[in-house]
Formats: C-alpha cells, sequence, structure tokens
C-alpha cells in the first residue's frame, strides 16, 4: 500500500490515480503542519479583532448580512454541514469519495483556510483507515462549491452519516470507534472549509483524464488493426506525410498505427492493388485522435491546475487580512470537461464508422457484417447497432454543461459552474466509448483471425488477437455477442491490451 505525501509539492494525475482503484495512505509534511497553524492563528487573531468574516461569524449566502454571536460559531458550522448534506441519487463510486478527500486535505495544506490540524488530521485518519463517506452523486451546481457532496464527506468526518468501511455499510460513529478515532468537532469555518470548493468536480476529472488517456491509446490500437483488417493502406501514416501538419497528436497518432502495423503480410499483399483511396474513417484516423489528443491535453492541464490550487472562501492572508472570494468557483473545471467529453465522442463517432466499414463486407475477401454466410448468419450485424446507438448517445452527452447556469442561494449565487455534471456525463461518454472500442477490436480481430488466416498479421496484431482468444470466442458462426463484447471491454479497461502491445512497441 502506497503514501503520498501532502506537501506543497504539485501532484499529477499519476500521482493520484491509484486511489481511483485501491486504498493507500497519505501524511503530511510538517512544513503542512506548520501551514496550517499558522493560519489559524490568524484566523482567531482576526476574530479577536472583531472582524466580520463570511461564513464564520455571519450566515451562508443571501443570509451573509446577519451577524452570528461568538457562543454560536460552533453551531454555525454543525447547523451548516447537516443542512447542506441534502444530495440525492447513486453513491459516487468509493474511488471518487476517496480522492476526494485527498484533494480536500490538498487545498487545506496550502494554508489559507484557517481550520485546525485536528481538521487535516481527521482527513488523514479516514484515508489510511479507508473510512469512505456515503456521498450521493447528484445535488452540486459546482459553486459555491461542490457543497451537498462535500457536506456528505463532512457528516461522516463528524460521526454522522453513513460511510463504508471494512466491506460494510454502517454509521460514520460505529467506524469512527471501530478504527479508535473520535469524531471532529467543528470550531470557527471548518466545516464552511471542508464543504467549499471544487474537488468532487475535480476527482472526476481526474478520473476521466485516467480513462482518456487509456482511450486515446487503445483507438490507435483498434484503428490500426481495423487498417489491417479493411485491406486499408498503411503509407497514409507515414511520418514524412504527417510532418506537414503542425499537430503533435496528429504526428503521434499516426506513428502508433505505423508502428502497429509493422510485418504485417495482411499489408503487404495489397500493396500494388488499384484503389485509390480509403474511407475517411481509415484515412484520417492520426487527424481525428490526434485533435482529441491536443484537446486531452489542455483538460489534464486545467483539471490537474484546479486539483493542485487553493480552492476555498474566505481565505486567510494574515492576521490582518482576510479576501471574500470565489475560488469555490468550478468553471475552469467544467469547461476542461466539456472540451473532454467532445473530444472523446469524436473518439467513438469514429470508431463506429470503421465497425460499419466491416458490415459493408470488403471485396471478395470478407463477407457482409463479418458473417461466414450472410443471410442464414447476422454476424455482427448487431453489435454495429449497439456501436450506433452508443455514438448516438454520446452526442446528446456531449451536449456542454458550462454553457448552463441556474442561479441558486436566492440569486446570491446568480453563476454557477454546473462542473459535477460536467464531470459525470463524461465519464458516462467514456462508458459508451470503451464498448464500442471493444466492439471495433472484437470485429477486427475476427476478420483478420478467420478471414485473412492465410496471411501473417502484424507482431502486434497478432499479441492482441492471443489475448483476445483467451478470453472471447473469435469463430465465424453465430453465437451470443454480448458477453464477449463485455471481456473485450474490460481487457481495454483494465490496460490489458495497452500492456500487451507496449511489450513490443512504444504506444506514443
Amino acid at each position: 500500500m502506497r503514501t503520498l505525501s501532502i506537501s506543497n509539492s504539485f501532484l499529477h494525475t499519476s500521482d493520484l490515480k491509484s486511489f481511483l482503484d485501491v486504498p493507500g495512505k497519505v501524511r503530511l509534511s510538517p512544513d503542512v503542519r506548520k501551514r496550517i497553524s499558522k493560519s489559524h492563528r490568524h484566523l482567531r487573531m482576526l476574530l479577536t479583532g472583531g472582524q466580520k468574516i463570511y461564513g464564520v461569524n455571519t450566515g451562508f449566502g443571501k443570509l451573509s448580512q446577519v451577524s452570528i454571536p461568538e457562543n454560536d460559531q460552533k453551531k454555525l458550522q454543525l447547523n451548516l454541514v447537516r443542512s447542506h448534506s441534502a444530495g440525492v441519487g447513486k453513491p459516487f463510486d468509493h474511488g471518487i469519495t476517496r480522492l476526494t478527500m485527498i484533494l480536500k486535505l490538498m487545498t487545506l495544506a496550502k494554508g489559507y483556510s484557517g481550520v485546525r490540524n485536528e481538521v487535516a488530521g481527521q482527513l488523514v485518519d479516514f484515508i489510511n483507515h479507508d473510512i469512505l463517506p456515503i456521498v450521493p452523486r447528484q445535488g452540486s451546481v459546482g459553486a459555491s462549491g461542490d457543497l451537498a457532496p462535500l457536506s456528505h464527506i463532512a457528516l461522516g468526518l463528524i460521526g454522522e452519516g453513513d460511510v463504508h468501511f471494512q466491506d460494510r455499510i454502517m454509521p460514520a460513529i460505529v467506524a469512527i470507534k471501530g478504527a479508535g478515532l473520535k469524531p471532529l468537532v467543528l470550531e470557527a469555518k471548518e466545516g464552511l472549509s471542508l464543504i467549499n470548493g471544487t474537488q468532487v468536480s475535480s476527482s472526476l476529472g481526474i478520473k476521466a483524464l485516467v480513462n482518456a488517456e487509456i482511450i486515446l491509446k487503445t483507438a490507435d490500437i483498434a484503428g490500426a488493426m481495423s487498417v489491417e483488417g479493411g485491406l486499408a493502406s498503411r503509407n497514409v501514416f507515414a511520418s514524412k506525410l504527417h510532418r506537414l501538419k503542425n499537430h503533435k497528436g496528429q504526428q503521434q497518432s499516426a506513428k502508433n498505427v505505423w508502428n502497429f502495423l509493422k510485418n504485417s503480410a495482411i499489408i503487404e499483399s495489397h500493396e500494388d492493388c488499384d484503389k485509390i483511396q480509403d474511407p475517411y474513417s481509415l484515412r484520417c484516423i492520426p487527424h481525428v485522435h490526434g485533435s482529441s489528443r491536443e484537446l486531452f491535453k489542455t483538460a489534464r492541464e486545467m483539471v490537474e491546475n484546479e486539483a493542485n490550487s487553493v480552492s476555498d472562501n474566505p481565505l486567510i492572508f494574515s492576521d490582518k487580512e482576510f479576501i471574500s472570494g470565489g475560488h469555490f468557483h468550478a468553471e475552469a473545471v467544467a469547461q476542461a470537461l466539456d472540451t473532454l467529453s467532445i473530444a472523446m465522442s469524436e473518439i467513438g463517432a469514429i470508431s463506429e464508422r470503421r465497425i460499419h466499414y466491416f458490415m459493408k463486407g470488403i471485396e471478395d475477401k470478407v463477407p457482409m457484417f463479418v458473417a461466414q454466410n450472410p443471410g442464414l448468419e447476422s454476424g455482427f450485424m448487431m453489435a454495429q447497432v449497439t456501436a450506433a446507438s452508443l455514438a448516438s448517445e454520446n452526442k446528446t452527452l456531449a451536449h456542454p454543461a458550462s454553457v448552463d447556469s441556474i442561479p441558486t442561494s436566492a440569486g446570491h449565487e446568480d453563476f454557477v459552474s454546473m462542473a459535477p455534471w460536467a464531470g459525470r456525463k463524461c465519464l458516462r461518454i467514456m462508458n459508451n466509448i470503451f464498448q464500442i472500442l471493444a466492439i471495433e477490436l472484437y470485429v477486427a480481430a475476427t476478420v483478420i483471425s478467420e478471414f485473412h488466416s492465410n496471411l501473417k498479421p502484424a507482431d502486434c496484431s497478432k499479441k492482441v488477437i492471443n489475448l483476445l482468444r483467451k478470453h472471447v470466442n473469435l469463430s465465424k458462426g453465430d453465437h451470443p455477442l454480448y458477453k464477449d463484447m463485455g471481456e473485450v471491454n474490460e481487457l481495454i479497461r483494465s490496460g490489458k491490451i495497452l500492456n500487451t502491445v507496449s511489450k513490443i512497441m512504444k504506444l506514443e
């Protein structure tokens, strides 16, 4: 079990992604504890000096004009967490909740929130014992922070609500006692700091980035196998052609396909054919996949920058200065994920077109629907329909969430980001794309192994086909497809397809 050190260092997706799948441990560096103590000391001095600080000695949102006396300030924070725990719907995956707590810890570690070290310590203990609050996934508009879902996490920290611990769901107080801990007692500003921020949106963003990296590389693999099985030209992926376009992503994708098809007797068998050009879905793989790669890089930068930022309000700068701003607003994450949704949808859309290419049959080499006996057999007819339905769903889901806004808090919070919805639908799009790519790989592998069996495939293709044969039925006869389609999907998601190819060639 790995241990992640929380300091002032910038953490990338690669540093955080393991927490999406398995528990891990975190520790705070000594300088973090000093920064947190200093910030808390400054907050106490500001309050002692009679400063009016939003959410500390005032109400919230439209109620910020209401002053709160000192003897009610702890109750204010408790009331805040309880009243804002208003999420609905299916709970987030454990990995999202785990990563959200880590990102919350990262923002507190910057030393601008004014909380005590006990707050950070409770987060550390929950992460290290893998006590995961049950967090409904619906109910946040991405400003003022991911209030509802973060409140459910804060509720667990104080010993209320339900959590997942030791493979079952139980009351938070039971898990806390079982782990030898104590419930957190909130003091001034601490409830507000726990629920204010973009950590849920950013966690969804990081999960989307992890998925996108797998999708982009797998799409090149699936596309290359479709080129090979579809008797298309390898020449259009030559580096001298793609150097003429100043798009690095395009050049990377072209290089992947070119290298993947090395040593293919299937490709060599039709080098002197009279076909002039292949369909766009094959010929323009680098252009489409490459553009999606470029947008992925932009989204990654924006999401990682947000995850490593201070995301709280108000912020404590010294014992004399605090500023009530809007760092809880997740517009950057929303736009990044909307962009990524569009980029990923295009990957699925062009993959579906490559599947469709096989359905029409290819010369006298591959029969319609990749069926041995078209008419008596339907082959992959309905698999293509499934891919088409998923690609069509993505067209609707790719509509940007960030262009929408709905006023909340009696109009005081009048422009919101909708980042959590941008993240959730981005992940739904990716789930569809994993399945589309699985269908393409399944079809292309069947074509290569069953209809070009007299010719040697590319070394990479052979390795992928050998892997698939261990898990799915590549026979030519009709049989139920859904289980095999699911198996290929899992091989993609788990990284086994990528690992198999990476043993032979470097994937850009």
